[in-house]
Order: C-alpha cells, then structure tokens, then sequence
C-alpha cells in the first residue's frame, strides 16, 4: 500500500497493491497498522454504498459539523469519478483550497478525508459506484455541505450541468458557512 502525498497535511492518495492473475485480482483496501503508521488513527465505524445511474451526478460538497465530524476512506468499485476535498479548518494554511482525485475501478485509488473537509464527487461513467468508510455515523442534525459551484472556491469540474439532489442545489455558498472547524494543521 503506498500512500501519496496531497497539498493538505493529512489527507492522503492511497494506491493499494493489486495482486491479478487469471481468476481476477485481490488487494487490501484497508489494514489499521499501516494507516496509522502514517498518523491516521480514524476507527470506522460505518461502510457506506452509492450508485449513481447517470454520468454527471454530482454528490456534495457535505461534510458533518462537531461534534460528529467524519474522517472518510472514498473507492470507486464501479466506473469512474472526479473526488474533490476543500480544507474547511479556519487556521488551516490551506483553508479554502481544494484539490480533486480520480478515482477509478481501473485505477483502485482510495482517498483518506480527514475531519475538516467537505467532500464531493462527479461520476465521469454511468453505472458508478462509490464505497466508503466513515469514523462517525451519519448525523443528520449535524449534516451540512457548501454549493458545488462556488464562485469563491472555483473547483474545476468536468461538468456544467450535473444532476444534483435537491438538497445539494440549496447549500449555502463557502463565504456563507461559518466554519466550526477551529483547530487545524
């Protein structure tokens, strides 16, 4: 398993071994040693499962406020996405600042999200499905997210027009959020 750096201190692109031969392949998505020998101690506690049918749905930008913040450990284990994490710490260097991934069956690249960052996809295929571990069960009075179109944040997306949930149409802009993510890196 190697993990790759990214722009923010403790998110991490994760590039599993992939073990194939003729009958298919195996890897390791996850082995707590190995995380934590990079500082990540998140205990998961929930496994999630999304299919979206379309290309362009586009999930997000959600994270949970404290105190039921989620660090996540994102896979897509069908077709193809564009992952994006915005560090949403205020005394954070990179406060505001956002990177994307892509994440591919082809590719087996996992994304670990610490605490802090809202997160989103855009599927790049139909038909794809994403899976991923959180360290805090979802918390619906302590759901939240930012608009996926921000003009302040200006995330490159690969599309215009995505098919969004109505929730997702009516988060609030990043200027508009007051972020109760004090302490940062």
């Amino acid at each position: 398993m190697k993990f790759i750096d990214t722009k923010f201190a403790d998110a991490w692109l994760i590039e599993p071994k992939v073990f194939k031969d003729n009958r298919g392949f195996f890897l390791e998505t996850y082995a707590e040693k190995k995380f934590a020998e990079r500082g990540i101690d998140a205990v998961f506690v929930q496994d999630n499962h999304s299919k979206s049918v379309a290309l362009g749905v586009l999930r997000g930008l959600h994270f949970q406020v404290p105190p039921c913040e989620q660090a996540k450990l994102v896979r897509t284990t069908k077709g193809r996405i564009l992952d994006v994490i915005v560090d949403i710490r205020i005394a954070s260097p990179t406060y505001g600042h956002w990177q994307s991934f892509e994440l591919t069956e082809e590719n087996y690249h996992m994304l670990f999200v610490p605490r802090g960052f809202a997160h989103g996809f855009c599927t790049l295929a139909p038909d794809t499905e994403v899976q991923y571990k959180v360290d805090s069960p979802y918390a619906p009075t302590h759901d939240a997210g930012i608009r996926w179109n921000d003009p302040d944040l200006a995330i490159d997306w690969p599309i215009d027009n995505p098919v969004l949930s109505p929730k997702d149409a009516l988060l609030p802009l990043h200027k508009d959020f007051d972020s109760p993510f004090r302490v940062g890196r």
